[in-house]
């Protein structure tokens, strides 16, 4: 499902995004979705990070949990489709 909406932006920010969607065979619109949704989970996985720091986890443990999110993240840029085994 796509909503559309109205959002503004520096000319220098267009420019430049315009220039990455160009290169990358994307529409303006496809690479700003790509863009805020790396964004998105960037934020997520700080946070994750800083909670594990904090709980003081094994390193096992960690990477564990790590490698979920790692396949979590990749489901996600498959369009929610999980990866073939």
């Amino acid at each position: 499902m796509t909503a559309k909406v109205t959002l503004s932006f520096t000319d220098e920010t267009i420019e430049e995004a315009r220039r990455f969607a160009k290169r990358e065979g994307l529409s303006l619109s496809a690479w700003m979705d790509q863009a805020a949704r790396e964004k998105a989970l960037r934020e997520v996985f700080t946070a994750h990070a800083d909670a594990v720091g904090r709980a003081s986890l094994d390193l096992e443990s960690a990477a564990l949990a790590d490698a979920r999110e790692v396949g979590m993240v990749n489901d996600l840029f498959s369009d929610g489709r999980p990866r073939a085994a």
